[in-house]
């Protein structure tokens, strides 16, 4: 089976889940070709008993647009998720999860799958790509930021922290980095 690239973005109101609530998810199909295949995407309610982190609460404050945007059609935790492990397992190809950074994304999306579904498709695996970045560009982790990758990396596409529109911009970003991988000697 052909792998699929899941690229996943989270909104979230503060740094771990259970104490935090993720907020919202939106996930890209992409194949390696970067043809973007589907999408999906949920706002979630918050957890009960959790409350925001002060930090994020005021990063929010500036981000007026995009709280508006996560906090519409908000579904219980495990309908979202159920609904989200429905999509997934509907894909004709083997998810691999890919976020930037995957150490937070891949935490809460597997913290609540594991928690309200009891299963991860994506296994325990998270494809992170800054990491991917420090390959390519044979240097120091801390030196693989955005900042610091190529331009011709990045498609003309909005970084909004809406869930699903930062999905679909480090997706294509991804795919235009595999396919340099793919083509340097």
């Amino acid at each position: 089976m052909t792998e699929l690239y899941i690229s996943t973005d989270v909104e979230t109101d503060g740094p771990i889940p259970g104490p935090y609530s993720m907020l919202s998810v939106g996930s890209a199909v992409y194949t390696a070709d970067k043809t973007l295949m589907a999408t999906f995407s949920a706002n979630l309610e918050t957890l009960p008993g959790a409350s925001a982190h002060p930090k994020t609460a005021a990063w929010w404050a500036t981000q007026p647009e995009a709280w508006i945007a996560c906090r519409k059609d908000l579904e219980p935790p495990a309908a979202a998720m159920t609904r989200y492990v429905t999509w997934l397992k509907s894909l004709p190809g083997r998810p691999v999860f890919v976020a930037y950074p995957a150490g937070f994304d891949f935490l809460f999306v597997y913290w609540y799958l594991m928690r309200f579904v009891g299963e991860s498709p994506f296994s325990y695996s998270a494809l992170d790509m800054k990491s991917f970045a420090m390959a390519l560009l044979k240097t120091d982790y801390r030196q693989s930021t955005k900042r610091h990758m190529p331009q011709h990396w990045f498609d003309p596409l909005p970084h909004t922290h809406i869930a699903l529109d930062d999905a679909i911009e480090q997706g294509a970003l991804f795919c235009n980095m595999l396919r340099e991988n793919r083509t340097q000697g």
